[in-house]
């Protein structure tokens, strides 16, 4: 069977280093972990890794609930504990009467330090707290360089994991009808927006698909995508229903602003 027929061609790249790490846990008999990984690439990694009775695998981001999560592969013999994950957890001091913090505008900043995306996981903001996760190794750089969001001068100070901002996913569903699975009708169809405006969010690089910047409008969703789209909010495909009477397709979707 071919393993790569069931994943996007842009993806093989990442299932080919699975396949690495699988070869690396048997071949050294002992455990290896990823960076952090986006909810698609964990998903790869379950599939790609399956039901190896030599590598057994486990996720922790610092929270049941956080998205990006650090994969470890291990053999057998191994029992992992969540100190094997190696994750600081930072809360951000800043003048929080004065401003506020988005997001966005906090991972910008931690980019522009140089470091890959890979070794930070998630961006916790909630009321005025903001919080994000890093890989352990790269804890003491990012304390040194970090410190401004933008403009606004910040502090940094390491917590325990257990006082992590607690974020409660709410996703709406609905059915709707597109005229086709093509990313720009979908969006344009979900949010309200029309179809020109969907095509030029996708064209400016403002619209990922399972965590990843997508510009081809054309690009087919899938059932199980995640597509997001600057100022619009989140969907994700939960099932494609087939199409109706009028040829249009009936999907299933979830919804967050």
């Amino acid at each position: 069977m071919n393993l790569y027929q069931h994943f996007r061609k842009e993806e093989h790249h990442f299932i080919d280093q699975v396949l690495q790490w699988r070869e690396f846990v048997k071949a050294q008999y002992c455990p290896k972990l990823t960076d952090f990984l986006d909810p698609r690439e964990q998903e790869i990694v379950r599939l790609v890794i399956g039901n190896d009775e030599e590598v057994n695998l486990s996720f922790f981001g610092g929270a049941s609930f956080v998205e990006r999560k650090r994969a470890l592969l291990y053999p057998s013999y191994f029992q992992p504990e969540q100190e094997d994950f190696a994750l600081t957890l930072f809360s951000v001091r800043y003048p929080s009467k004065f401003v506020s913090l988005e997001h966005r505008q906090v991972l910008g900043s931690l980019m522009s330090l140089g470091l890959k995306r890979g070794k930070f996981g998630d961006i916790l903001i909630k009321d005025e707290g903001v919080q994000f996760i890093v890989a352990k190794e790269i804890a003491d750089y990012t304390r040194l360089h970090f410190h401004a969001v933008g403009k606004t001068k910040i502090s940094l100070e390491e917590k325990p994991l257990t006082e992590i901002i607690v974020l409660e996913e709410q996703w709406k569903e609905a059915t709707v009808t597109v005229s086709s699975l093509r990313l720009d009708a979908v969006l344009s169809q979900v949010f309200g927006v029309s179809r020109q405006n969907a095509q030029s969010l996708i064209e400016n690089g403002l619209v990922k698909v399972n965590w990843k910047v997508v510009e081809q409008a054309h690009l087919e969703c899938k059932e199980g995508d995640v597509l997001s789209a600057r100022g619009l909010g989140r969907l994700k495909m939960i099932a494609i229903d087939g199409k109706t009477k009028k040829d249009r397709w009936r999907i299933q979707v979830g919804t967050q602003k």
